[in-house]
Formats: C-alpha cells, sequence, structure tokens
C-alpha cells in the first residue's frame, strides 16, 4: 500500500508543489496525495483543489503511512514549522521533480523541494528544507544551509556558501564564492559580487544592503 503524502502550506506554493506531485507517474512513486496541513483552514477557499485542508500543522501527529512535504516559502518560518513536526515524528519526503537535473556528486538533505527544470551540476550539497524553485540552478562545489529558498531563474554559482535560512529572489545571481549569512535576503533580479553579513537585506546590482527593507516572500503562516 502505498503512503499518505500531505503537503505543509496550502498556500500559492503548495497548490504549485500539488499540481507538480500529481504530474508524477504513478508507477513511480510510493505515495499518494492526500491533502494539506494548513493553519488557516480557508486557505483554499476560492481555489479549484483537487485535495481539501486536513489538519493544523501545529498540532498535527503524523501516522506511520504519512509523508509530509514542505511547501512554505519563507525560511524562518518553514524552519519552524518543519522541525516541530520533525520532532514529533513526522517524516519528510524529499521530492525532486521528474525534470530535474542532477549530476554527479550532489547530496539533497531531507525535506527538500526541487520544483521543475532545476539543475544541480556537481558536488552540489543542499542541507535539509532547501526549497528550489523552477530553473533556478546551482554551480560546482556550492553548499546551502538548512531551509534555504532559491525563488525560480535564480543562479547560485560555483563554490557559493549560504548559511542556514537564506532567501533568493526571483532572477537574483550570485557570483562564485561569494557567502552568504544565515537568514540573510538576497532581492529579485539582484546579482551579488561580495559577501554578505547574516540577517541583512541586499539588493541591486551591485547588491547593497537596503536598510529598513525586506525582499522576502509575502506568505501567511501554516
Amino acid at each position: 500500500m502505498k503512503n499518505r503524502l500531505l503537503i505543509v502550506g496550502a498556500g500559492g506554493f503548495g497548490r504549485e508543489v500539488l499540481g507538480w506531485a500529481l504530474a508524477v507517474p504513478p508507477q513511480v512513486r510510493d505515495w499518494e496525495v492526500a491533502g494539506f496541513l494548513d493553519a488557516n483552514p480557508a486557505a483554499l477557499d476560492g481555489f479549484p483543489a483537487d485535495c481539501r485542508i486536513l489538519g493544523d500543522p501545529a498540532t498535527h501527529v503524523t501516522a506511520p503511512d504519512e509523508r509530509l512535504v514542505v511547501a512554505i516559502a519563507n525560511p524562518a518560518t518553514k524552519l519552524r514549522v518543519c522541525r516541530a513536526l520533525k520532532a514529533r515524528g513526522g517524516r519528510f519526503l524529499t521530492f525532486v521533480h521528474p525534470s530535474v537535473i542532477m549530476g554527479p556528486a550532489c547530496r539533497v538533505g531531507d525535506g527538500c523541494v526541487l520544483c521543475p527544470r532545476v539543475m544541480l551540476t556537481t558536488n552540489v550539497t543542499l542541507g535539509d528544507f532547501v526549497t528550489a524553485n523552477a530553473y533556478s540552478g546551482f554551480g560546482h562545489d556550492s553548499i546551502l544551509g538548512d531551509g534555504c529558498t532559491i525563488s525560480s531563474h535564480a543562479d547560485v554559482t560555483g563554490t557559493v556558501r549560504l548559511g542556514e535560512g537564506v532567501f533568493v529572489g526571483s532572477h537574483a545571481t550570485m557570483l562564485p564564492g561569494v557567502q552568504v549569512g544565515d537568514f540573510a535576503v538576497i532581492g529579485a533580479a539582484s546579482a551579488v559580487v561580495r559577501n554578505v553579513p547574516a540577517g541583512v537585506t541586499v539588493m541591486g546590482v551591485p547588491a547593497i544592503q537596503i536598510a529598513g527593507f525586506h525582499a522576502g516572500p509575502a506568505v501567511s503562516d501554516p
């Protein structure tokens, strides 16, 4: 019997993950999508959905036949929710879309989500609960800490190091060898040419620190 897959987060990204999960041929997966976990029982109102919200991730206790896939964009929220679920026995699936290109000696942690057309070249290391959105790319020997979110079309080039919980906006680029500190935010379409300290937001070409500005995703916490 196949496991029941629960998508943690029923926002826009959760609905995207649902579509990609349903597109995976049944004969190559050991799970069937059962529904969502979200703190907002009305999160799917107004949207056609093949699944419904089955519970709140803050209180859900994972059954033995359940697997979880995380669909939360905000890194801090994602790590908080996933670590709490894991502490209560939750078992996370690492979702890799069939169109992902993964080269040799790449390591992908627990609970990662690799969306369509993502490319990992060689010797790429992703920590737990990393989200790589569609068409993002990872160069040789790049390392990402737990909980990073990489938006669509972003380019993490060779030997880049991202700390825990880094958010990278769409179409942003990090030059080879750049290091980005924990929970920093890289604004969309930015070019990061030098190291970024922890906890700051940078934006622009070249990317500079933006005081009092947050370029992270607008999401509702599940």
